[in-house]
């Protein structure tokens, strides 16, 4: 299924503060409507139908919607799911096919095209890894090829029909009571509600028939990702015993220190250091940049704190067009190690009109700029 770019709020049409419970039933509602057992060999109704799970497999997920509301489709996990994991109508009855109940004939799979009505399609296990991206990669955007021990299906592993359920992962019992014969329905106990079971372990393989396998997995970073941001790598996870669907992957960023520049969102910020003299006379000085160096001109009579902006010289953000700032923070040195010459020259200057503060209205002084720093 291509991305979609619809806003999953307008989609299922609910606002940003709805319930859990709300959103469910709105889905449940555009589901049954746009249902394929309800409109056979209608695409636009099948495209209504993919678009509403793809909006809610969003916002029922407590993490995914979370990230949706902060950053929108081009956050991280917004990669992953319905919109590019290439999951098809058999998926989305997986494991969305409690929200249908009894509409559809009731069964696991709500009856799609006559689809699987026996046991549930159990999905495997999530891996979650982290990786450390400098910031020259955080700027650009990079590909990497990260390697993971996961679960695979064992070569020679085989799976069967479960004997206590007859492969429809439900037991049924008949208890007697004071009013009747009642009949109670669980899930199986020998399979776990799968259906199948392992009649054949590949060597080395676990009680599900999986090994342990290591694998390379090639993934895009979006440029302007962040510290603890989560990428969702659909199905690049454990696979699933008996055929399920693989869990996925989930790569959390990690951002190494930078040795010059700090970063704050989109912006960055680097302290240069001029003598008293390059305050007072003026010079240009050398910046880091993400990618190489740019001179910048020191304004004679610049004081200690003052501030050079260069637009468009931060970072990108991962939900938006253009570029962060960099600040580039003025502080003036103060010598502490002076010769003789150097203090006998100072002390000719001390009294000198020039040497004597005359701060301006436009110097803010120091509990200004406290008040500034912490927005009072």
């Amino acid at each position: 299924m291509a991305m979609s770019k619809k806003d999953p709020y307008e989609v299922l049409g609910v606002g940003r503060n709805a319930s859990a419970d709300e959103i469910k039933k709105a889905y449940r509602k555009l589901a049954i409507k746009y249902h394929p057992d309800k409109n056979p060999g209608d695409k636009a109704a099948e495209e209504k139908f993919k678009e509403a799970a793809s909006a809610y497999e969003i916002l029922s997920d407590p993490e995914k919607k979370a990230n949706y509301d902060r950053f929108g489709h081009a956050g991280p996990q917004m990669g992953g799911g319905f919109q590019g994991g290439g999951m098809n109508m058999e998926d989305i009855f997986s494991q969305f096919g409690d929200i249908f109940g009894d509409a559809f004939g009731g069964g696991a799979f709500g009856g799609f095209g006559g689809g699987r009505r026996g046991g549930r399609v159990v999905k495997g296990s999530n891996l979650r890894v982290r990786l450390k991206l400098s910031l020259e990669e955080i700027a650009l955007g990079t590909e990497r090829k990260i390697k993971v021990t996961k679960l695979v299906r064992g070569k020679g592993s085989e799976y069967g029909t479960c004997t206590t359920c007859g492969g429809t992962g439900q037991v049924r019992r008949v208890q007697s009571t004071f009013i009747g014969q009642m009949q109670t329905v669980s899930t199986c106990p020998h399979c776990g509600g799968i259906g199948q079971t392992v009649s054949k372990r590949a060597p080395g393989s676990d009680e599900h028939g999986l090994v342990r396998e290591e694998t390379v997995v090639p993934i895009r970073i979006p440029a302007g990702v962040e510290e603890g941001m989560q990428l969702n790598i659909s199905g690049m996870g454990n696979e699933a015993p008996a055929g399920g669907i693989p869990g996925d992957l989930l790569v959390v960023i990690e951002e190494e220190q930078h040795p010059e520049l700090k970063r704050d969102g989109r912006n960055l910020h680097y302290e240069a250091f001029i003598s008293m003299v390059e305050a007072a006379l003026g010079t240009s000085i050398e910046v880091p940049l993400v990618q190489g160096k740019a001179k910048v001109k020191v304004e004679p009579g610049t004081q200690s704190n003052h501030t050079l902006r260069l637009r468009g010289k931060g970072l990108p953000s991962v939900n938006a067009h253009g570029h962060g700032d960099l600040f580039v923070h003025v502080a003036v040195w103060t010598p502490t190690d002076l010769s003789k010459e150097e203090r006998a020259a100072l002390e000719k200057l001390r009294s000198s009109p020039g040497f004597q503060p005359k701060p301006t209205a436009k110097d803010k002084n120091f509990f200004e700029r406290v008040k500034e720093m912490f927005g009072n």
